[in-house]
């Protein structure tokens, strides 16, 4: 299988944009440099990555952008609540087409994407 699948190709493409915009909005807080911006813009690159190298067919960033929307499940878990019910449903989304058999067999196929 050559090909990559629609679905999986616009949560990579999702990842990359959301992880691209989200650095560049806390970017001036670098300035500052607080441990706790340092560990945003760390958690940024993270979903960035998981995009960029789900683009590549590397099988490890599919579950890299599971973990990743998993953690803000457990970051919106917490008082005050905020946003836990559409993380779920983004990590439940993500994870349907993440997990699928065509996308399970597009991340095991050999060589690179052809799309």
């Amino acid at each position: 299988m050559g090909q990559r699948p629609l679905a999986v190709t616009g949560v990579a493409w999702l990842l990359i944009v959301v992880g691209a915009l989200m650095l560049l909005r806390h970017s001036p807080e670098l300035l500052h440099l607080q441990w706790d911006t340092l560990l945003i813009e760390f958690t940024e690159l993270v979903g960035l990555t998981a995009g960029i190298f789900m683009l590549r067919r590397q099988n490890w960033a599919r579950w890299l952008a599971m973990g990743w929307v998993g953690l803000h499940v457990i970051l919106a878990a917490f008082p005050p609540f905020h946003g836990l019910v559409l993380h779920v449903l983004i990590f439940a989304g993500i994870a349907w087409i993440l997990l699928r058999s065509d996308a399970a067999e597009y991340f095991r196929g050999t060589g690179r994407a052809t799309s």
